[in-house]
């Protein structure tokens, strides 16, 4: 990356593919869950088409897409503003452990710091994953008391 320097942008219609492709792949890796394809690819259209339900940062390297995260508001009724959540993180194995993570999620922190309405940044990960509850560690994010559950339909 030394040769090649990194940048953060605001995801375009034209990345949807391989945005898809992350998140299939991140599925895997992380959870052992295979996805069906088609499926994310509209899901992954259905942000890029309407702001309201987020949005995805892309870091490229030469104008490559290395890594990405997904950004989804969350109104407090608590705190009258919205907490951005940080979902769908993935970055390209070759370019793991060499500040991509990092790099996004300072530069998602810089933008709802400067968002009128957003109270702070959330994450929830994968309670196995112990890379990466380090790696949110080392950015200063703490856990909190909460627990998530669900029902699927």
């Amino acid at each position: 990356m030394a040769q090649d320097p990194l940048s953060i942008r605001r995801a375009r219609s034209e990345d949807r593919d391989i945005l898809a492709d992350f998140q299939v792949r991140m599925a895997r890796e992380t959870e052992h869950r295979k996805l069906d394809r088609q499926v994310v690819r509209e899901g992954v259209q259905g942000v890029l088409a309407d702001a309201r339900r987020g949005f995805y940062l892309v870091a490229c390297v030469g104008g490559k897409v290395v890594g990405s995260m997904m950004i989804t508001p969350e109104w407090s009724d608590w705190r009258c503003g919205f907490f951005w959540w940080i979902q769908s993180v993935y970055v390209v194995p070759a370019f793991r452990r060499r500040g991509v993570f990092s790099r996004l999620y300072a530069h998602a922190r810089a933008e709802g710091r400067r968002a009128a309405g957003v109270c702070g940044l959330r994450l929830y990960v994968e309670k196995e994953n112990r890379a990466a509850r380090d790696t949110y560690r080392a950015l200063k994010m703490i856990p909190t008391s909460y627990r998530i559950y669900e029902f699927e339909f």
